[in-house]
């Protein structure tokens, strides 16, 4: 038997394997960025063209590294400076969102364009909305129209569920805030928000995100109060986000209320110093006591501050009539319960007697 081995068939080409360090980046910033340009110039302003192009490029074209260069483009029309400038030896495109006409019509295109690339390259998610916070932070290096356009897509993106209301968290930035910049910013986003869905889906997606309790923050701190919110948002034309602040202002005034009269109660405060406190209160906050009446009331009969005799007198015939009908359908069931009660124990006295 012939124990020599038989030498093993070969390919007549073999393939080597290259380190990464060897491997020439196929694109640098710029040459993406002539790239992305040049054929959004061939595109020209037919969007729908354009998306076509993004979304074949995207095969080619390295998205993933270059997120921010190609959102860029597609906002400004170049890639931005810090402080939100364009480079003036850098290739431009007028094919983008600044140079796009200022209506809301035209961002619902640019915006559909933005959730159909991100649709279809899941990756470029994350980019996007880095982007849109760094944008957010350069408004003060863009024209007011061009912050009217960026607001407005912005608004529609958050309603489309592309971006996540958490981006709103630049508009706090102390610079933006003191300038107003801020302010009239969120005017225009608010109006194409509400505009595409509704003051409640607005305020579900801020209670997300623990943003709906924040917006007072888009002033500075000597005019963050409820009255001047709602003058400048209701002249603005925002009418119902002015009074959605107003009711969670007083709903959080009256969970504070309610949190420091148990522990007065509990300390054993006497009885006028709380009412004392329940009338301050009711003076600075303007808190209005129709939602909130009956757990008050229980709350101070549980305490022993009121008994069954002065509520049940109240009920029947002491009302003032102002919110008459408010106020007796809330302490219904309260008052049948003292009631039943009352009738017990009368019971229960006379089996003793």
């Amino acid at each position: 038997m012939n124990n020599q081995k038989q030498q093993k068939p070969t390919l007549s080409g073999q393939r080597f394997k290259t380190r990464k360090t060897d491997e020439k980046e196929r694109f640098d910033p710029t040459q993406f960025q002539d790239c992305i340009i040049q054929g959004l110039t061939e595109t020209g302003t037919d969007l729908e063209a354009v998306a076509k192009f993004l979304d074949a490029s995207g095969a080619k074209l390295d998205y993933r590294r270059y997120a921010e260069t190609l959102f860029d483009i597609l906002v400004a029309g170049g890639m931005l400076a810090p402080g939100g400038t364009l480079a003036d030896d850098m290739m431009r495109t007028d094919v983008c969102v600044f140079a796009a006409q200022e209506d809301l019509e035209t961002m619902q295109a640019f915006a559909q364009g933005f959730n159909k690339l991100i649709r279809c390259y899941k990756y470029l998610e994350k980019g996007f909305e880095d982007e849109v916070k760094k944008l957010l932070l350069f408004l003060k290096g863009f024209s007011e129209s061009e912050r009217n356009k960026l607001a407005m897509l912005t608004g529609v993106l958050l309603a489309n569920g592309t971006l996540n209301a958490s981006i709103l968290n630049s508009l706090y930035n102390e610079n933006l805030v003191k300038e107003g910049v801020s302010a009239a910013f969120a005017v225009k986003l608010f109006k194409s928000w509400i505009n595409e869905k509704d003051i409640n889906a607005v305020a579900a997606s801020l209670r997300k995100v623990s943003m709906d309790n924040r917006l007072m923050e888009l002033f500075p701190a000597n005019k963050q109060s409820v009255e001047h919110f709602t003058k400048y948002f209701t002249e603005a034309g925002l009418k119902e986000l002015s009074e959605y602040v107003r009711n969670q202002q007083t709903i959080g005034a009256r969970k504070e209320l309610q949190k420091e009269l148990q522990e007065q109660m509990s300390r054993g405060d006497p009885f006028k110093d709380i009412i004392l406190y329940v009338k301050e209160e009711m003076k600075k906050n303007n808190i209005h006591f129709m939602k909130a009446f009956q757990k008050i009331v229980v709350l101070f009969y549980k305490a022993e501050v009121l008994s069954e005799e002065p509520i049940l007198k109240w009920y029947k015939d002491a009302y003032v009539a102002k919110g008459k009908s408010v106020f007796l359908e809330q302490m219904k069931k309260f008052i049948e319960w003292l009631k039943n009660a009352e009738e017990e124990s009368e019971s229960e006295a006379e089996e003793g007697d």
